[in-house]
């Protein structure tokens, strides 16, 4: 089911449509993003609310639209696919706009564990730097290599983590 998750009308109108049908969805993976080069003072306005709407905003509405399900249910794996960029122990050491809104990201991940109950969990992760249109072609890893990373968050046992921030199964510092 195609959404936009930078809309939020769009992410409640697919999150309805597949109730609607019967759709269980007890795993999300937020993995959308926007970079856009330039500094803090002279990145165009529009840039930068492209990159929270896309990077930080995007997350929250279909954890908005999807979470409140999973509780009901007492069960359900929400990853936010983050950067080490975003992390205060990293030095916040990327493009200004990527690395501010996946700062956010972190933040919105620790906010929201405290608020889960039952067998929900959320976690941020940075995969890595990935050949995809924005990692590049010269990226290190292919999407397979970083792929295990979100699968292990997706499908952590009822005793696993939550609210945390992970490189390689390790924990990042935030």
């Amino acid at each position: 089911e195609a959404l936009d998750a930078a809309d939020e009308r769009s992410v409640r109108n697919c999150a309805g449509r597949l109730a609607s049908a019967g759709v269980v969805v007890d795993v999300l993976v937020n993995n959308g993003a926007v970079l856009h080069e330039g500094d803090l003072l002279g990145l165009e306005s529009r840039l930068w609310r492209a990159s929270f709407d896309s990077n930080t905003l995007g997350p929250i509405w279909t954890e908005r639209a999807f979470v409140p399900a999973m509780l009901a249910r007492g069960y359900g794996r929400i990853v936010n696919v983050s950067s080490g960029w975003g992390a205060f122990s990293e030095g916040l050491d990327g493009p200004a706009s990527y690395s501010v809104t996946k700062a956010a990201l972190n933040a919105a991940t620790v906010v929201l564990a405290r608020s889960l109950t039952g067998d929900v969990k959320v976690n941020a992760c940075c995969p890595g730097w990935v050949r995809t249109r924005m990692g590049g072609a010269e990226a290190d890893l292919s999407l397979d290599e970083a792929a295990p990373d979100i699968v292990w968050l997706a499908t952590l046992p009822y005793d696993g983590p939550s609210g945390g921030f992970f490189r390689h199964r390790q924990r990042i510092d935030w």
